[in-house]
């Protein structure tokens, strides 16, 4: 499924299922005592940020949001919210995450439709995942969703669940679908080993979003809900990786930053790799232009660069894309499928870069 794609599935998500008038009444204000408590709640429910225990509607205090290109997670769509404490907003910052106050919570459910085809009915929620931002720091916690889809309830040990689905071509497609335990999570939401979010800064928040059926600038939208401080008009954007209006460069650029920076620089899990694929390098060597890998084995696919301009057939960075093999593949962890949609961009980036690393003018 495309980005655009898993974002209109998203919206759709957002209508489907919605309580009554009875499950709202019944519903209670943001529990901040357990969203501050050192001891995780035992089910999604106990925070109160929805208004249903299905979770199928937010409450007032959350906001939904979209980033610009998001992490490949084998098709499942998901749906973020964000939520901050009363009187206490986010601090914008033009690189990097925004500075959350403590209190604030990221909110990440991943679901399938039975059929894509229909993407409105027969969804499965699979998991919410949570980001606490606590005194102690932030907290990824992982929320399992029953059977009945009633309750989510916290599992940091992981669980392995079944995913089967009909894509839009109206073939069985089906994953054994990881949801990663407390350390697993780390290993991607790492930042000088401190746990810290991916997605949410300001170059890919900055775009629009669908609020109540209108498209609306998302960076003001979170300064009007009291989100974010302020929202420059200069802020920085990236692209969409499947905007074909929106240069080559810039797309595989914003793909790679999403999808592998967050390990991959200097701070990060892989930073003893020497790759850096995050949007600010600007070196090609750290990007993997010619750049020889660390250790030899599988993965390097018996190839000698991690990119070699011109010849994406012969770069580590797109066979390790290309594999769904444990041990090869990259990244590591939250996928099992092949991005085929990611794999062809980035095939192309590199098909069109001269020596130097730089794009060829058409």
């Amino acid at each position: 499924m495309m980005a655009r794609g898993a974002f209109a599935f998203a919206l759709l998500l957002l209508l489907a299922l919605s309580p009554g008038p009875e499950a709202r009444a019944r519903a209670g204000a943001v529990n901040m005592a357990a969203i501050l408590s050192e001891r995780p709640a035992a089910t999604l429910s106990d925070y109160g940020l929805f208004l249903d225990p299905g979770a199928r509607e937010p409450g007032p205090a959350l906001t939904r949001y979209d980033l610009n290109t998001p992490l490949y997670s084998d098709d499942a769509a998901k749906v973020r919210y964000v939520f901050t404490p009363a009187g206490k907003a986010a601090r914008y910052r033009p690189d990097g995450v925004l500075d959350f106050p403590v209190g604030s919570v990221l909110v990440k459910t991943f679901a399938f439709p039975a059929d894509m085809r229909r993407p409105d009915r027969d969804i499965r929620f699979l998991e919410t995942r949570l980001l606490i931002h606590k005194a102690s720091g932030w907290v990824a916690l992982p929320y399992v969703w029953n059977e009945a889809q009633t309750q989510a309830r916290l599992s940091l040990i992981g669980a392995n669940l079944d995913a089967r689905w009909i894509d839009g071509a109206g073939a069985l497609q089906q994953v054994a679908w990881a949801v990663p335990n407390k350390n697993q999570c780390k290993g991607c939401h790492a930042l000088d080993e401190a746990v810290t979010p991916i997605g949410p800064k300001a170059r890919n928040l900055n775009g629009l979003t669908v609020q109540n059926g209108q498209s609306t600038p998302q960076l003001p939208l979170w300064v009007a809900r009291g989100h974010l401080d302020r929202a420059p008009e200069d802020a920085p954007r990236v692209a969409r990786f499947d905007d074909p209006s929106a240069p080559l460069d810039a797309r595989a650029r914003a793909y790679l930053d999403v999808n592998c920076g967050h390990c991959h620089n200097p701070r990060g899990p892989a930073s003893n790799s020497g790759l850096s694929l995050t949007i600010e390098t600007q070196d090609p060597h750290a990007l993997g232009v010619f750049k020889r890998p660390v250790a030899t084995g599988r993965g390097t696919g018996d190839f000698q660069f991690s990119i070699k301009p011109g010849a994406p057939e012969q770069s580590i960075l797109l066979h390790r894309m290309q594999s769904a093999e444990p041990g090869v593949m990259m990244p590591e962890l939250g996928r099992t499928r092949t991005h085929g949609a990611g794999v062809t961009l980035i095939q192309e980036w590199i098909a069109a870069m001269d020596q130097d690393g730089r794009q060829k003018t058409p």
